[in-house]
Formats: structure tokens, C-alpha cells, sequence
């Protein structure tokens, strides 16, 4: 599972021209699912992204997780994360859970971000989904399960 976490001063998610979610100060999750993820892979990456310190303190230093702010999370799904561009020029996907898959461990990956005290806003999950936001920094991560 790959989160790319953005830092937002806000951001909104619109399906066919209706706004479907909305946040002020938090984090832009984009979140792909790999074939073979499991639930562990989400609790443990919604954690991860909850609990991360990437909000400035005083200083200018990373010092605050999304909590700490009292911040906010909208979440889109994205299995793009998983596109394969080493070969030709169009990507491939075949490392992309299947929606049957992904869709419930993203709703997951939402509720346990929700669980540890997160107001969470929701794209609309295999939407054709415009996204907008202010990314506050620019502060943009890559976290991947794989690689814990």
C-alpha cells in the first residue's frame, strides 16, 4: 500500500462537478493499494501517516503530526500509485489491487484514520475525481508498506 501525503493549507475533491469532500489545515492523502495488501498494511500506514511529524513549530522544524494540529485528512484513492513506466510509454497497472480488493481496504484504511481521531473527508472511490488543493510548503512524502 502507498501513501503520497501532501501538506495542505486546504484541498476538495469534485465529482462531476460536486464537491464530495472538503479540508482546511491537514494532510492530502492519495492512497493506491497493491494486489496481496492486507489490513495490517492499513492500520499500520494510517498510523504512520496520523502520527508523522511534518507540521512546523515554532523554529520552522518538523515537530507536529497531524493530531498535534488538530488537523484534518481527505483521502483519494489512487491506483496510478502503482503505474509501471519502465517500459514503452503507456504504464501498466497489473501491481494495482483489483477494486473488489481495493475498495474495501481503502474504506478501511479511512475508518481507522477516523479511529484515531481524524476528521476525514472522501474522494468517491473509482470516480473520475478533480482534485485541488494549496500544498502548503511544498511538503510531499511517499510512504510506502513495503518499505517499513
Amino acid at each position: 500500500m502507498r501513501a503520497l501525503i501532501q501538506r495542505v493549507s486546504g484541498a476538495s475533491v469534485t465529482v462531476a462537478n460536486v464537491e464530495r469532500g472538503r479540508i482546511e489545515r491537514g494532510l492530502l492523502i492519495l492512497l493506491g493499494v497493491k494486489s496481496g495488501d492486507t489490513e495490517a498494511d492499513a492500520r499500520w500506514l494510517a498510523e504512520k501517516c496520523v502520527h508523522l511529524r511534518i507540521f512546523e513549530n515554532e523554529a520552522g522544524k518538523f515537530h507536529y503530526s497531524l493530531l498535534d494540529i488538530k488537523g484534518e485528512a481527505l483521502v483519494v484513492s489512487q491506483f496510478t500509485l502503482y503505474g509501471d513506466c519502465r517500459r514503452g510509454r503507456r504504464p501498466g497497472f497489473s501491481e494495482a489491487a483489483r477494486p473488489e480488493q481495493a475498495n474495501p481496504l481503502y474504506q478501511y484504511f479511512v475508518q481507522q484514520v477516523e479511529n484515531l481521531g481524524i476528521p476525514t473527508a472522501t474522494g468517491v472511490f473509482a470516480a473520475h475525481m478533480a482534485v485541488s488543493l494549496v500544498n502548503d510548503g511544498p511538503v510531499t512524502l511517499m510512504i510506502d508498506t513495503e518499505e517499513r
